[in-house]
Formats: structure tokens, sequence, C-alpha cells
């Protein structure tokens, strides 16, 4: 394993950094913030990286205590992998860096790659209170946990219970959204989202 490159600056910014600066590397992070998962599934969800920089990257960030490698139970008898406490502290990060970077989204470009998860941490900052939110969009459906202090904060596919709410919305509104443009709430109340459900989270998603 190639020794970790520095900045060598007496800077908490550089000393971050120096673990998280390298290119693709936040982008895993935000990969597994959906929990374990195996290096097949994160390179299929991180288009564009090759297999030696994403396997490079995964070393590193073991190396430097951001996540782990570990063997499934049989039957699966895979390994995953999946982030540490520390590497879960980069949630607030990811999300602060996704609201400065809302300006540059713009129109979707022809060569832009989308998966419906990519959505997931622009409704975390939309929604308020705590619960399981299921999320369909045209391009999938995936659910997030609001509110969530420990483990996954969201994954692709349905809930695995019965939801607090279930929202329904199409691309243009979700890229809204994504945008800063328009707000979770104002996009029920326009008709442009949908929400069911009976729980206090539902309910406040519907109040005018």
């Amino acid at each position: 394993m190639s020794p970790r490159r520095s900045y060598d600056q007496y800077c908490s910014a550089a000393r971050a950094l120096d673990l998280v600066g390298d290119r693709w590397t936040l982008l895993i992070v935000r990969e597994l913030l959906a929990g374990p998962r195996r290096y097949t599934d994160l390179h299929a969800d991180l288009p564009g990286v090759s297999t030696d920089v994403l396997a490079s990257r995964l070393k590193d960030m073991e190396r430097d205590g951001l996540a782990t490698r570990r063997r499934l139970s049989p039957p699966g008898a895979a390994y995953v992998y999946e982030l540490t406490d520390l590497g879960r502290e980069l949630l607030p990060v990811l999300q602060t860096l996704g609201k400065w970077g809302e300006a540059e989204l713009g129109a979707r470009r022809p060569t832009d790659a989308v998966r419906a998860h990519w959505f997931a941490l622009p409704l975390l900052r939309a929604l308020e209170g705590e619960g399981v939110v299921e999320v369909e969009l045209e391009e999938g459906v995936f659910h997030v946990r609001a509110g969530a202090d420990t483990g996954p904060v969201y994954g692709e596919g349905p809930a695995p219970a019965e939801p607090d709410a279930r929202l329904r919305l199409d691309a243009p509104t979700c890229e809204a959204l994504a945008q800063g443009r328009l707000s979770l709430r104002a996009a029920v109340h326009a008709g442009r989202a949908t929400v069911t459900g009976d729980s206090p989270l539902a309910k406040s998603l519907r109040q005018d």
C-alpha cells in the first residue's frame, strides 16, 4: 500500500484533504452512506471510475480509518465495504458541499449519468423530522432515513418495512429540488409531488 500523500501544512482543512481530497473519495463515501456495498456495486454506481482507481481509493480509505472491508456470512460470502464512524461523520460535509454546489447543477447534460439514489442527500436536506420515506422517481425507487443518527441514511429499492411516508415526484421537480429552486413542501402544495401516509412526517409535508 502506498504511503498517504500529504499537503504537509499545519492546517485542519489541509489535514482533512489529505484523507478525502483525492478524486472519487467523497463520492465513494456518498455510496457507502447507503450501508455495506460490494465492490461490483460501487463500480456500477460510480460511472467513470476505473477499477484500479476504485480499488486504490478503497484501500486508502481502509488505511485511514474511513471504511472497513468484511466478508458476509454464507450463503452470500461476498466481501463488502462499509463506513466506520469516522467515515460516517462526513455526511454533514457532503450535505454542505451539495448545498454549495446546487447552483452548479443547471440542466442535465446529455453526457450526465444519473442514479435515482443520488437524489437521496438533497431530499434529506429538504426533510424535517424523523422517519423513513420511500421515494419513487422516474429513474427508480429508493428510501431515506430522515434524522438517522446511526446506520445507513438511504438505500436503493423500497423501504424494508412500512415507511412513514411515500413520496412520488417527476424528474423536473426532483431536479428543481436538487438545484435548490423549490422546497419539498412547496412541491407538495403545488401538486408537483404527492405524499401518502399518516405519520407526523407525512402530515408535516402536507401542511400549508
